[in-house]
Order: structure tokens, then sequence, then C-alpha cells
């Protein structure tokens, strides 16, 4: 527990100044992260990053993250960043090709879609803050009290298994608890900051529900992949937390679900 409080505190100290600076600070931050994810997800398949795949992976990745009219202003058009993310794929789909099909399709899959979930998870990210920091705080609020209202209510009274197959620990009860726990919080958040959402709360009630629903079924996701890999945390840079992807893996859902219901 000590250890957790130590990394957790620390982690605060670097992360809310560059989330407060916002811009480009966090634009680097996120591409870190993104890249850090790639990795995990390879280290977990017990594939090199700096192979060809692992290193295109990882860069398409960050070309979702990093908005292309700050860092490519020589691209053009709307979509430059998913296109240069497609070069990626091209990239490593033509490898099928060199390698006479050795290296098949089935295999460039893994890479491909490594990227993209954790890419576009951290491109929404950086969009949420692009549409203020209170936004991005939300956000992050409503997975903190959905993690902190499953884990205290389902250790308190839960019983019925959630998804004993992939996550053993989780209740249905603590999901309930996690998606009340969100909403009062989201509730108390539009009460003191209404100038932030372009909804009504009960719009922002509803909304929050599915976020909360969204982020667990992220957090089942990653514990799927552990499972499947047989690991019991994606990596070890944040000690007695596991890795960036055990942090995040909530997020990753929440955040592009948050952007496609226009909250920012």
């Amino acid at each position: 527990m000590r250890q957790r409080v130590i990394t957790a505190v620390v982690a605060l100290v670097i992360f809310i100044p560059i989330l407060y600076v916002g811009g480009i600070a966090v634009e680097i931050a996120a591409a870190v992260l993104a890249g850090i994810g790639v990795y995990e997800l390879f280290r977990m398949k017990g594939l090199a990053i700096l192979s060809f795949e692992g290193v295109l992976s990882i860069l398409g990745a960050v070309f979702l993250v990093l908005p292309a009219e700050r860092w490519m202003p020589f691209l053009s058009g709307n979509n430059s960043n998913f296109l240069l993310f497609y070069l990626t794929v091209m990239i490593i789909l033509g490898f099928s090709v060199v390698s006479k099909n050795t290296y098949t399709i089935d295999e460039a899959g893994f890479p491909v879609i490594t990227s993209l979930y954790v890419g576009v998870g951290f491109q929404n990210l950086v969009t949420a803050r692009d549409s203020g920091l209170a936004i991005l705080l939300f956000a992050f609020f409503v997975v903190w009290a959905t993690d902190i209202g499953a884990y205290m209510v389902g250790r308190q009274i839960g019983k019925r298994k959630l998804w004993p197959e992939i996550s053993p620990n989780k209740t249905i009860e603590g999901a309930l608890g996690g998606i009340a726990s969100a909403v009062v919080v989201a509730v108390i958040f539009f009460l003191v900051q209404p100038q932030v959402f372009q909804h009504n709360l009960v719009t922002m009630i509803i909304f929050t529900i599915v976020f909360s629903i969204v982020g667990q079924f992220g957090d089942l996701v990653e514990s799927a992949i552990k499972r499947h890999y047989d690991v019991k945390d994606s990596g070890n840079i944040l000690p007695g937390h596991g890795g960036i992807l055990d942090r995040f893996d909530s997020m990753l859902f929440v955040f592009p679900m948050m952007h496609l219901l226009g909250v920012f």
C-alpha cells in the first residue's frame, strides 16, 4: 500500500502540471504514454518492440495521437492523422509480400489493432484537454469514482460475480456501486461547473451512466488481454500499480465515447 501511495503521489506531481499547461505538453505526454502502451502489449505477447512491426505500431499510435496540423503542417486534409496511421498499416501488410507470405495478415493484425486501440484512446485524451481542463477532469473523476465505488461496494456487499471467467473479483453489486458513485460525482461536478457542459443535467446523468459502463467494460477488456497472455499486470513502470494500460484501460474507452456523444 505504501508503495502504491508513493507512486500515485509522484505520478500526480508530474502529471497535474502537464494537464494544467495543456497544448504541446499534453500531446507529448499522450504520445509517450501511447508508445509505452504499445510496448506493454508487445511485451505481453512476447514480441520484440524493436522489430519492424513494433516500431511501426508505435509510429501508428503516435501518428493518431499528435495533431497533424501542429506537428505535420506540411500535410493537407482533415484526415491526415488517420492516413498517416494507415500508411503504417500498408507497410506492415506489405511485409507479407516482401517475406513471400511467411509473415501473414493474421500476424499483421496484432500490431495494427494495438496501435489503433492505444492511439485512438490517447488521441481523444488530447482532444478532451483541447476542449478545456474541466472536461478532462470530469472524465478522470467519472472513471476514478467508478473504480472507487465499484471496489468499496463490491468489497462490502458484493456477492454475484460480474464476469468470473475474465475478472473473478468483480461483482454485479460492485459494478452498480461504481455507476452510482460516478453519477454522484457527475452531479456535483455539473452543479459546480454547469457552464462546462453543452447538455442539461438529466442528459449528463444518462451519459455518465454510459461512461461508467463503458469504462468498466474497458477494464474487463484489458483483463481479458492479460488473462489471454497469462500476465498479472500489463507492465511494471508504475510500482504498485502495474503498467500504463492498467491505469488507463477504462479511459481508453471512455474518452472516445465522450467524444462520440458530443461532450467535447
